[in-house]
Parts: C-alpha cells; sequence; structure tokens
C-alpha cells in the first residue's frame, strides 16, 4: 500500500493539520487520495481529547483548542515533533490494539537510535523513559479509518507543561530526548523513522 510522507519544515498550526487530516480522512473513506504520514511541529498549543476536564487546566489564561482526538490535555510547542497519520485499517486487520502496540514499537526504536530506552506502561498509554513520559499518543477511528497520531519530546520547553495536568499526569514526569541524552535533533529523515504497518 502507497503512504505519501510528508515532512514539514516550516511549523502549521493546529487547526490548519486538522482541516488537512479530516480532508483526507473523508477522501479515504471514499476510496479516494492516498493515506499519510506527516511529520512536523506545531507552535505553542494546548489541546484537548475528549476525555479532558477544566480541572486539567492550571493556568486558566492559556487558550485551549477542544479536538476529537482521543486523551486529555497536552501541550504542542517548538522542539516537539507530531507524528499524524491517515490510516485506513479496512485494508488492514481491524484491530486497534494491534494499531497501538505498532505505534509504541516504532517509537521505542526511533528511540533507540539515540541510546534512549523507552518503554510501554500497562496502565498508561504511551511512552516512558525513566518513570517519565516522552511520548503521547491520540487517536480516533471513524469508519476503520485511524487518523491524528502521537508526539515525541525533541528539544523542546518542557515547562510549558506546568501550565495544565498533561495526559492525566504530574506535570513534571514529563521528559525529553534533549533531558534524556543532550541531543538536539534537527531533522528527522525519513530512512531515520518509519512505522511498520
Amino acid at each position: 500500500m502507497s503512504i505519501e510522507v510528508k515532512i514539514s519544515k516550516r511549523r502549521i498550526s493546529y487547526k490548519i493539520a486538522m482541516k488537512f487530516l479530516h480532508k483526507r480522512v473523508e477522501e479515504l473513506k471514499v476510496n479516494k487520495g492516498r493515506e499519510l504520514l506527516w511529520i512536523l511541529e506545531h507552535p505553542l498549543t494546548y489541546t484537548a481529547g475528549i476525555r479532558s476536564n477544566n480541572k486539567e487546566i492550571i493556568d486558566k489564561k492559556i487558550k485551549i483548542i477542544n479536538t476529537n482526538r482521543g486523551g486529555k490535555i497536552t501541550l504542542h510547542n517548538p522542539g516537539q515533533k507530531i507524528i499524524y497519520f491517515v490510516l485506513n485499517l479496512n485494508k488492514r486487520k481491524r484491530d486497534i490494539r494491534k494499531l497501538i502496540s505498532t505505534i509504541e514499537k516504532s517509537i521505542i526504536e526511533f528511540l533507540w537510535i539515540y541510546k534512549i530506552k523507552g518503554k510501554k506502561d500497562g496502565k498508561n498509554i504511551g511512552i516512558w523513559v525513566n518513570k517519565k513520559k516522552i511520548a503521547a499518543i491520540g487517536l480516533r477511528i471513524s469508519k476503520w479509518i485511524a487518523y491524528h497520531g502521537f508526539s515525541i519530546n525533541i528539544n523542546n520547553n518542557l515547562a510549558q507543561y506546568l501550565k495544565i495536568v498533561p495526559c492525566g499526569l504530574d506535570n513534571q514526569k514529563i521528559t525529553s530526548v534533549y533531558n534524556e541524552n543532550g541531543v538536539i535533533i534537527k531533522n528527522i529523515e525519513k530512512k531515520k523513522y518509519q512505522i511498520y504497518l
């Protein structure tokens, strides 16, 4: 199956990215267009998934964008890599658990390139390093089209997490590639990152 791979060098606003994803979802529902893998960064943005509540907003002055992905409130900011996708599970196994497991495996393998040992958590979705979260996953499934994706903290400003309760967690239990080994990753190339689907 052919998957379009996009890597955006400039930061893309959250609303523009969502508009693009939703359009691709609707195309795939009627067997038009290609599946998508899109690597990008957002400017500073706080988003609230369908399981979030206002108690998770510590700084009431920040602007929150509501979204239809799973999960709670989280942060996107420069230095964090976002990997969005639009995948047609009708052409694969209709197995959401397998999809999440595949994403987790891909993140763990990516981190290992930089000698960081990421782990899954049996209770919480995402990837963890030394009991701190380094990657978050948020999905939505519509007529077996899976979309949204995941984020990996590379060298972003973690202090901006202090304004929320990210993913329902202690906001000081968040880490990044830079915090773990001092590496700043400027570019993520196609050959260095793959989703094994």
